[in-house]
């Protein structure tokens, strides 16, 4: 394995896998899959596993039962190392996964829905991109179809999927269409809109690295999990050989309007890149587009409270601003209040304390995650109304991973894109330059300040008119004027 190639955006091409069957695995993968009743399709999907040309000692089945009644029983056709695990804690799919994930032994979590058969090369084809590296969240393929009279035993004797169902009859889904719109994804602004489940494979440290599923998203789940993995800064790889059915239509095919308007709140809160989705001027969101980051230390309450008032008055109003300074240092207990070393500091921590837009600490986080874009600069350079908006509009372009803005006094201020830090920290060796690494994985701009901080505007020039080309009536005259047309007949 070369442990970390700097892959350039999500353009895996520089990996090359081996072809299937043609090469020796090495890493333990466990397919974790989620289930609630289904019984007969969960027989299914357990025989098809059974089949897999991955080695059975490298590879465990964890069917992870949400609350089935009766409860779920495990088939005589099965993989070799299958468990039935309960969920203990909370409930629905993303609960399912994550219980399923913590017990995992497996360098590899593959996450597989129970009413899913996968063809023979399935659990190879996916695993095999994580030999490459350890980065990477490869994507399985899947058709739906309308369940046939088949058995568990056909399933496990079949050599492919064509000889138990008809795939010319069978549903697309709708992400092979982007993903060959992609050239495979290389070429895709936002990979992870495909990574919706429910056959995903990834390296175990990254599945918790990120937190794993949010079991308060009760739709949408697989997408939220799959835009944080995106801030991590993972590639994400669809792989054609992968393939899968999925046993009945899904729930858009029934109700579409009512799924996409079930899945719409969560996505809006926590996905800031879905701009379609927060049009409603004055909202707050749970994940802020963009967190500005200014280090008070030592810095006067009268220039902080200049430096957040223009930031929170900007055009792009979906922002944080986070006051990095030493808050820790403020101790409670007796003091003088007017003489007090601190006064400033204290100050500003009065003053903004109790703004939700506004947090106070010691020390900035590695990265914003998931929030897409941070912004730092200096505190005494207000931000202009339109700078925010001007710079991620900039690097949007080009999916540029930072735009460094050169001030006029030879000072900077950076707009730094989540997903390319991660994936620096990711790639990147202690005290190594995070710049050069997201320069090479992203690309790194330097720009002058006038687009971003643009001069006030002049006032448009006032021409007084010469004192000759002024008639003045004189006041008698006017009155005498007015007199006559008030005594004029009708």
């Amino acid at each position: 394995m070369n442990a970390r190639p700097a892959l350039r955006q999500n353009d895996y091409s520089p990996l090359a896998t081996p072809p299937l069957g043609a090469w020796s695995p090495a890493l333990s993968v466990s397919v974790v899959i989620p289930a609630h009743g289904g019984q007969d399709k969960l027989d299914l999907s357990l025989a098809a596993l059974a089949a897999q040309t991955y080695p059975d000692h490298l590879m465990e089945v964890l069917v992870v039962d949400d609350g089935s009644r009766p409860p779920i029983r495990l088939p005589e056709i099965r993989p070799v190392n299958t468990r039935v695990v309960p969920v203990r804690d909370g409930w629905g799919i993303s609960s399912a996964v994550n219980t399923g994930a913590n017990a995992a032994d497996g360098e590899i979590i593959q996450r597989l829905d129970s009413d899913m058969v996968a063809c023979r090369e399935h659990i190879e084809a996916l695993a095999r991109w994580h030999h490459m590296t350890d980065y990477l969240v490869s994507i399985g393929m899947k058709k739906f179809v309308e369940v046939p009279p088949v058995t568990p035993g056909q399933v496990f004797q079949a050599g492919h999927l064509g000889e138990l169902f008809n795939l010319n009859e069978a549903a697309p889904s709708s992400t092979e269409a982007t993903i060959a719109k992609t050239d495979g994804l290389r070429k895709s602004r936002n990979p992870y809109h495909v990574c919706t489940g429910p056959t995903v494979a990834l390296p175990r440290e990254v599945f918790h690295a990120v937190g794993g599923l949010d079991p308060t998203v009760m739709r949408g789940g697989d997408t939220e999990f799959a835009y944080r993995l995106a801030m991590h800064g993972v590639v994400f790889i669809p792989d054609m050989d992968a393939q899968a059915v999925h046993l009945g239509l899904p729930a858009q095919h029934r109700d579409r309007e009512r799924a996409v308007r079930a899945v719409e709140p969560y996505l809006a809160h926590r996905i800031p890149l879905r701009r379609d989705l927060r049009k409603d001027r004055g909202r707050r969101w749970l994940v802020p587009y963009v967190e500005i980051v200014l280090d008070v230390t030592d810095t006067s309450e009268s220039v902080v409270r200049q430096a957040v008032t223009a930031a929170l008055d900007g055009k792009l109003q979906d922002v944080v601003v986070t006051l990095v300074g030493p808050w820790s240092r403020l101790e409670a207990g007796r003091r003088s209040v007017l003489s007090d070393p601190c006064f400033e500091l204290r100050l500003m921590r009065d003053l903004f304390a109790h703004d939700e837009r506004i947090r106070l600490i010691d020390e900035a986080a590695p990265t914003p995650a998931p929030t897409p874009f941070r912004y730092r600069g200096p505190v005494d350079v207000p931000l202009h109304k339109a700078t925010l908006e001007r710079m991620i509009e900039s690097v949007q372009k080009d999916l540029a991973g930072v735009l460094i803005v050169d001030l006029p006094d030879g000072r900077t201020a950076r707009l730094e894109r989540t997903s390319a830090l991660g994936r620096a920290l990711l790639l990147a060796g202690p005290g190594a330059d995070l710049d050069a690494v997201i320069d090479t994985t992203h690309g790194v701009r330097h720009e002058p300040p006038d687009r971003y901080w643009p001069a006030p505007k002049q006032p448009d020039p006032v021409t007084i008119p010469s004192p000759m080309a002024v008639s003045v009536e004189p006041a008698e005259k006017t009155l005498l004027r007015r007199l006559k047309s008030a005594l004029r007949p009708n």
